[in-house]
């Protein structure tokens, strides 16, 4: 044996060379091909299922029978899905990995966090609808009431009663809103402008908190001076009511003024 490693000659040496590169090959090819595959599953994977939907205390036995395992990394609240359910998951569902992968889940809390009531007041009721919307509150009834702000938040009201912003109030509550209609609640008589200038009747009804409504041109029958106002909506009868902020249309003689151009 001891002769097989002996080199009499530059061409022995070269032999022997060869052979022990084929046995380091044969080795590593070993070591790389059939030892390491078989510790450690090469080649084999696990189509990852699908978890999101499922509830918590599920998920365990299920990713166990699996060969997989799985890691909380999130939780977050949602009034659309049940407590304890997964809301997402990462690996997705239908990717390769190997058998103990950890998937990591994010879940829905079963009691909502506390955030801070936001301001809604003297803001329109789109723009608290977009704020009640981004701080995961739902728009519970919008009631109008009789009032000068059209479309203005005047209350924000939480189980019937009103909330302060910055108050503290769980994620998902429902708030209500009491919105202005742009028309008030006091009634007084309508005032008479017929016969009177369209300026100096404009600024009667305004004065009086109404609304100029559409104003129509038209020939006098009687021969009146243009811009004097020859009729009007609702009239100015006996005991005729109106409210604040609803409109009075106006007819009025003379042919339509041109506007200017800008």
């Amino acid at each position: 044996m001891s002769n097989f490693f002996k080199a009499n000659s530059p061409i022995g040496l070269i032999k022997h060379l060869i052979i022990i590169a084929m046995i380091v090959a044969l080795m590593l090819f070993v070591f790389f091909f059939v030892y390491l595959p078989s510790t450690t599953n090469h080649g084999q994977t696990i189509t990852v299922p699908k978890i999101t939907g499922m509830r918590l205390d599920e998920v365990e036995s299920f990713l166990d029978d699996n060969n997989l395992r799985f890691f909380v990394s999130d939780s977050s609240y949602s009034t659309s899905k049940k407590p304890f359910e997964v809301l997402t998951q990462d690996p997705t569902p239908g990717s390769k990995v190997k058998e103990d992968r950890k998937i990591y889940i994010s879940y829905n809390m079963k009691t909502p966090p506390k955030i801070k009531m936001p301001k809604l007041l003297d803001g329109s009721v789109k723009n608290a609808q977009l704020i009640l919307k981004s701080y995961d509150l739902q728009v519970g009834e919008v009631r109008f009431v009789p009032d000068l702000q059209e479309n203005a938040v005047l209350k924000q009201l939480y189980q019937g009663k009103e909330i302060a912003p910055g108050a503290p109030i769980a994620k998902g509550s429902v708030i209500d809103l009491v919105v202005g209609n742009g028309i008030g609640n006091d009634e007084f008589e309508v005032p008479k402008v017929i016969g009177m200038p369209i300026d100096e009747a404009t600024v009667l009804l305004v004065g009086q908190n109404l609304q100029v409504g559409s104003i129509t041109y038209q020939a006098a029958p009687n021969g009146e001076a243009d811009g004097t106002v020859l009729r009007q909506r609702p009239n100015a009868s006996s005991g005729a009511m109106i409210r604040v902020g609803e409109l009075v249309d106006l007819w009025v003689a003379g042919p339509e003024p041109v506007k200017a151009v800008e």
